[in-house]
């Protein structure tokens, strides 16, 4: 049996911050840069509260079988979640999306490389 690598995506929107929590988070606003966003088995958090109060987690998880994409996107909006709640950061409107990549289309260079290795 293979095993298959998911990617889950949490979004919501931050609510009711303090001045204090909206400080914390730009202060810490430069390692939860999008452009350092990456899809990680523990999360990687993002967002710009400067431009708006909203929020991304990427998580990377594996299972076998494909039914185990909702107990992983379970998983993530939980460890979500855990991780506002711990800080006691409000927010509303959390939702997710995940995509098993053994679906996922290839790129042009991996359909060349597939090619060679067949020849």
């Amino acid at each position: 049996m293979t095993t298959r690598t998911f990617r889950i995506t949490v979004r919501g929107v931050f609510d009711g911050l303090s001045a204090g929590q909206r400080a914390e988070l730009l202060s810490r606003a430069a390692e939860h840069d999008v452009l350092r966003a990456a899809f990680t088995p523990g999360g990687h958090l993002s967002y710009d509260i400067t431009a708006r109060p909203a929020f991304t987690f990427r998580f990377q998880d594996t299972g076998e079988e494909e039914e185990d994409i909702l107990a992983a996107t379970e998983r993530a909006e939980e460890a979500a979640r855990a991780w506002l709640t711990e800080r006691g950061y409000g927010h509303k409107n959390l939702r997710s999306s995940a995509e098993d990549l053994s679906h996922a289309p290839l790129s042009k260079r991996q359909r060349r490389a597939a090619a060679q290795r067949q020849d």
